[in-house]
């Protein structure tokens, strides 16, 4: 049964976000909405529920709809709110008294520990506020799930045990989600829409199959457009041939031919559209200056502690060798992102670092964790590149239009750009730093999915060097060539992710 009927919307800030979009969402339906940052996916959703009107179009809701929306960031009417009682402002004034249990069921089917729930949600990680955004939601007993980028600030244990939390709710409620998760929209989605300017696609399949079959798509109408092209070409010649004939011979009869070709000619010139070629957000490239090195790190059964001193783990007796690109896998909480942090105070601090840990002296860092390296929010982007990089104004200006900055964007404060430009911002401060080493904690964190390619692409064809730290399970399946697994307070080589992400799977954090 349909709950919403699309019928040619479309969305325009400026220039279109997207035409003529048809869709139905109905029961039984998991919906992953794919496109690049800033290309309309949020947006769609508030049209879903009736905050946004769309420019063009129409939407029928089925009477009575109640649509849960999960956005991706806290209202900051609800960020001083203990999370049980947000919880509970999702349901009817009359129900929070008597029905009050139902918003604590919803918070133990999330596994949402008893003594975070009395916290405010500003004082609670990213990861919690998403869960109890979630919780808000579906307390309310809605007929439809709408999903912002659900995964974000989620680990992979949060993220396998909200991919269960989905797979339990009931059939006839709809599901859809924007992510840029490849492995979380294949685990949790039937459908799949690919939301583009021009002639958005949908397929009946999760993402990874319907990806194939929209590239298909796309080298078929790439076909019939340029055999269209070329006909139109020969319909032209012809015609300029027989004009000449015309003239020569001053028969109507040609004449009248001439005219009849030119005309097929232009309606397909007008009916051939090439096919769909996306619009890149912002260029990712990496650099790696090289190094003769073999050995560019060696980890002499190096301990990990917490800042109290507490052990974390033992590495054992480790090298990290040119051309490794090597994942630190383990569950939270046991200490990955202390030994990213521990290798980057070597690297940059050797004369104060433990003994055990041996950096070679031709190792150059790129760094990036989670964000922009020593990029202020309260700083333009084109100032903070001229600062620390040996670049004037103009080529500053050059570089960070290609990274996906537009020129007006560059004299905003960094605090005022988007998740996905603040990415896109912190790649091409790696980029100029020009290292031969990287170490990259979560550096798929809000890069859309072709960000997450060309990232992938880049530390590949680079051959980088790199250790890094990545909840994205795709990500980490492409780049990864060695793995370290860190549990029960010692770090061990694995021979790749496949059962780490299983044991996560049985036994989610």
């Amino acid at each position: 049964m349909a709950l919403i009927s699309l019928r040619n919307v479309g969305v325009t800030r400026r220039t279109p976000l997207f035409v003529n979009l048809n869709l139905v969402v109905g029961t039984g339906d998991r919906l992953g909405i794919v496109a690049a940052n800033g290309r309309g996916k949020s947006t769609l959703l508030h049209c879903l529920t009736g905050e946004i009107d769309p420019t063009t179009g129409n939407i029928t809701r089925s009477r009575g709809l109640r649509i849960g929306h999960v956005a991706q960031e806290v209202p900051t009417t609800l960020r001083e709110l203990r999370l049980d009682d947000m919880v509970r402002r999702a349901l009817p004034a009359e129900q929070v008294q008597t029905e009050g249990w139902r918003a604590d069921v919803v918070l133990d089917a999330l596994e949402v520990p008893h003594e975070l729930r009395a916290r405010p949600l500003s004082r609670l990680s990213g990861g919690w506020q998403r869960l109890a955004l979630l919780a808000h939601a579906w307390a309310s007993e809605p007929d439809m799930l709408l999903l912002d980028e659900p995964t974000n600030h989620l680990d992979l244990g949060k993220i396998t045990q909200l991919e269960d939390w989905l797979a339990t709710l009931p059939a006839d409620v709809p599901v859809v989600i924007c992510s840029h998760d490849r492995a979380f929209l294949d685990a949790t989605t039937n459908r799949t829409l690919f939301l583009r300017p021009e002639h958005s696609q949908v397929f009946a399949l999760p993402y990874s199959p319907a990806r194939t079959a929209l590239a298909e798509t796309d080298a078929a109408d790439e076909r019939r457009y340029q055999r269209d092209v070329k006909t139109a070409q020969q319909l032209r010649r012809q015609a300029a041939k027989l004009n000449n004939i015309a003239i020569n011979s001053g028969s109507d009869l040609l004449t009248v031919k001439t005219k009849q070709l030119k005309q097929r000619a232009s309606r397909l010139e007008e009916a051939a559209r090439p096919a769909h070629r996306d619009r890149s957000a912002g260029a990712i490239r990496l650099a790696n200056r090289g190094t003769h090195a073999k050995i560019l790190i060696t980890l002499d059964d190096v301990a990990v502690n917490t800042p109290d001193g507490t052990l974390l783990f033992k590495t054992g007796k480790q090298w990290i060798c040119r051309g490794d690109r090597i994942v630190v896998l383990g569950r939270n909480g046991c200490g990955k992102t202390r030994l990213v942090n521990l290798i980057r105070g070597a690297i940059h601090e050797p004369q104060t670092s433990s003994p055990s840990l041996k950096v070679t002296p031709s190792v150059v860092l790129g760094f990036s964790d989670q964000g922009p390296l020593e990029l202020a929010d309260d700083e333009t982007p084109r100032a903070a590149i001229c600062r620390r990089f040996d670049v004037g104004e103009q080529r500053a200006r050059a570089l960070l239009a290609g990274a996906g900055v537009e020129v007006e964007q560059q004299s905003h404060l960094i605090g005022t750009l988007s998740g996905g430009q603040k990415a896109r911002l912190a790649m091409l401060t790696l980029r100029l730093t020009n290292p031969n080493f990287y170490l990259l904690d979560e550096p798929t964190n809000h890069l859309d999915i072709e960000g997450q390619e060309a990232l992938e692409t880049e530390l590949m064809d680079h051959q980088a060097s790199c250790l890094l730290v990545s909840h994205d399970r795709s990500f980490v399946r492409t780049v990864g060539n060695r793995f370290w697994l860190i549990e029960k307070r010692r770090l061990r080589e694995i021979d790749g992710p496949e059962d780490f992400f299983a044991s996560v799977a049985r036994a989610p954090d």
